[in-house]
């Protein structure tokens, strides 16, 4: 059975290839980072690893504008849809290649690139269903300038922590090779699951350790924190429940700063907007996603979340709605920044103690001297 895709105007055939339509986000996702690129730096190489039936490779193509695009899959059942997805495009552009097309494991091909000297300004590694770790060292080592080893404990927020994880072993294996990375926009879907991040590489390390580190939790509370390594074996939870260590549970190493860069996802919203992809009711989704990572952007926000009703659990009283909690939640904050200008303070409050002063009575009844519950 062949089947086709219609997006943003362009066809593709998937046939018998694995696809999933789900994806669709994550794909417009690189996609408009492509195309930021090839605007920014005037030029786009891309190499996409691990490329399936082709689709991606055909979108960095007409989307992105890409100069040249390696469009490399192990599996050589797959070469016909590639091909007929691919032949959209010319291959030649006078004497130059516009694509091609090779059948190695992605690491093979990458370290090719490397020993070639071919370098890439764009490197997808969708890597479903395997370690991406296996890849990373020749993802760097092919990518043009300008497991993970982390130990896990249980989270609510345990999709965050594995973006962070990933985002650590990323950290990790390009300073072994004296780069520093950091993420321009991190993204989880539910189907699969994918977690999907973008990487910009530098040359140098970061400072001191910066933002790789660890996480703490505290199962009494529900406060997160950052730990540095060198506080390791000394924790405590600032809410003073816990002064034994067996309510707190530690993850890591991995990464401890934002997931991704308001600038930089701004800069994608506006493309999207240009394009038609969102605005005027098209793309509610997409639209959705990027301006709730430009909120998630701020490096003040504390690790992961609760759900409300946990917090109802634990004080023993009824879910608020999410619009009664977050007008009560305005309204402190409101009250805090005119406080905070009263006294000529120029320390800025962290976003957990506003969390901490929500006057819960005024939300759904709940006791003011409960210490128990946070957002």
């Amino acid at each position: 059975m062949c089947e086709n895709e219609n997006n943003h105007g362009t066809r593709r055939q998937q046939g018998e290839t694995f696809f999933r339509h789900e994806s669709a986000t994550g794909r417009d996702l690189g996609v408009l980072s492509a195309a930021l690129y090839k605007q920014a730096k005037g030029q786009l190489r891309v190499l996409d690893a691990m490329c399936g039936c082709g689709i991606r490779s055909l979108r960095y193509l007409i989307e992105s504008n890409a100069d040249f695009v390696l469009a490399n899959d192990a599996n050589e059942s797959h070469r016909r849809v590639i091909l007929e997805n691919l032949a959209q495009v010319e291959r030649f552009q006078g004497e130059r290649k516009r694509w091609v097309i090779t059948h190695y494991e992605a690491t093979r091909v990458m370290t090719d690139c490397y020993l070639q000297r071919d370098y890439y300004d764009f490197i997808d590694l969708d890597s479903f269903g395997s370690d991406s770790s296996f890849f990373l060292r020749a993802a760097f080592s092919s990518l043009k300038l300008d497991a993970f080893g982390a130990y896990v404990r249980p989270m609510p927020y345990a999709n965050e922590l594995g973006l962070r994880i990933l985002i650590g072993g990323a950290v990790r294996e390009a300073s072994v090779l004296g780069y520093r990375v950091t993420p321009l926009f991190s993204y989880y879907s539910y189907h699969g699951p994918v977690f999907r991040v973008l990487l910009r590489m530098n040359r140098g390390k970061l400072p001191d350790d910066k933002y790789y580190g660890f996480i703490c939790y505290c199962n009494r509370c529900g406060n997160s924190q950052a730990v540095s390594w060198g506080e390791l074996g000394r924790i405590r939870c600032p809410c003073g429940i816990s002064n034994d260590s067996s309510s707190l549970v530690v993850s890591g190493p991995l990464w401890t700063g934002p997931l991704h860069s308001a600038d930089y996802i701004m800069e994608m919203l506006n493309l999207a907007e240009h394009w038609g992809w969102v605005g005027n009711d098209a793309g509610s989704h997409l639209e959705k996603l990027l301006k709730q990572m430009v909120e998630e952007s701020d490096p003040r926000l504390p690790f992961g979340f609760i759900k409300l009703d946990e917090v109802a659990r634990r004080a023993q009283a009824n879910t608020p709605s999410i619009r009664t909690m977050m007008n009560t939640l305005h309204k402190v904050k409101e009250s805090e920044n005119l406080m905070r200008d009263m006294l000529q303070v120029d320390r800025i409050l962290p976003p957990m103690q506003s969390r901490q002063t929500v006057p819960w009575q005024d939300v759904s009844g709940l006791p003011r001297n409960y210490m128990g519950a946070e957002l």
